[in-house]
């Protein structure tokens, strides 16, 4: 009798003990957060994810009342802030503005004190800026197929810029090298700024850029846009056709960004999180900034942005293997 009561004792505390786990696990996410949160950002101010994570986290502040310092932790094309996230409490107060150098490309091509995936909760895709082919004025090809035919004309005679080895420049290069059948010759700078300013002196034929950096020129006619890596045309450059219009499908480079947190983080911190900068994203004024700057915005829950980063590791791993791309 005394046996049974022990057992019947000990039943109710497991499933008290349960339910409290059970009550305590969704508090844990009403509550978040309940003091200042850090959005690292791997690279300079100024740039499009330090502007992206800081329009998201000032409306994220305001809604919160709790504020969210953006802190830039610069080099190493964002993988030193990464591995910051990486080695943070997994608490939901260190977040990280992700970004495709330090989670699909360079994970291909370092050794790095992280694991892109392992260490890493994904909390929401946040957008993309698209990559557009531009050229000298004075390259006789007015459309991409006309560049495709004059770069078989003259095999290795034509040539691209980009920001550095292993940059989405280089990468977009090495995909439009592989899809089109050509032989272009890579020249890489340190930087964007000093990759363009050749291009519009004429020192070198084409490059796969951002639009930011590059849009007020094609404006202006001192690049001319020949195609743009996105599903439609865009309203900045509705001039601009797709590679997909071009006749070039499988074409996929771009800078894309998106929120984690460090892996481990609480399911019900990462739901917030997720439901949070959705909202965020669906505010005019919000939209509005980060459309300025190029991004293509678009909502996701966490697991279609793992699903998402999984594939993206996967494609890069295979072009930089075909493109047997070496660091020095």
């Amino acid at each position: 009798m005394i046996e049974t009561k022990r057992r019947v004792l000990g039943t109710a505390i497991a499933l008290a003990a349960l339910g409290a786990a059970t009550l305590a696990a969704p508090a844990a996410g009403q509550q978040y957060p309940t003091k200042p949160v850090r959005m690292i950002v791997g690279f300079p101010p100024g740039g499009g994810t330090d502007v992206v994570a800081r329009v998201i986290s000032q409306r994220l502040s305001d809604w919160w009342g709790q504020g969210v310092v953006v802190e830039n932790r610069a080099g190493a094309t964002g993988t030193i802030g990464a591995d910051v996230v990486a080695k943070s409490p997994a608490d939901g107060y260190t977040l990280i503005m992700g970004h495709v150098n330090s989670h699909a490309i360079a994970p291909n091509l370092f050794k790095l004190p992280y694991d892109p995936l392992k260490d890493f909760a994904p909390v929401s895709y946040v957008g993309y800026v698209p990559n557009v082919l531009v050229v000298h004025p004075a390259v006789p090809a007015r459309t991409m197929k006309e560049l495709i035919e004059l770069a078989k004309s003259k095999p290795g005679q034509l040539n691209y810029a980009s920001s550095g080895t292993g940059s989405t420049q280089h990468l977009a290069g090495e995909m439009f090298k592989q899809l089109a059948v050509v032989d272009i010759v890579h020249v890489p700078y340190k930087g964007s700024g000093q990759a363009i300013g050749d291009l519009l002196a004429g020192v070198v034929t084409m490059n796969f850029d951002t639009m930011p950096p590059v849009v007020d020129h094609i404006k202006g006619g001192r690049l001319r846009a020949l195609a743009i890596s996105t599903p439609q045309r865009l309203a900045q450059l509705p001039e601009v056709p797709t590679f997909l219009e071009e006749g070039m499908s499988g074409f996929d480079v771009t800078n894309w960004y998106g929120v984690m947190a460090p892996g481990g983080t609480p399911k019900e911190i990462v739901v917030k999180l997720n439901a949070d900068i959705n909202k965020a994203m669906k505010e005019p004024d919000v939209r509005a900034r980060l459309e300025q700057v190029g991004t293509q915005l678009r909502e996701t829950r966490p697991d279609e942005f793992e699903a998402f980063m999984k594939a993206e590791l996967a494609k890069y791993a295979k072009l930089v293997k075909h493109a047997n791309i070496r660091l020095e």
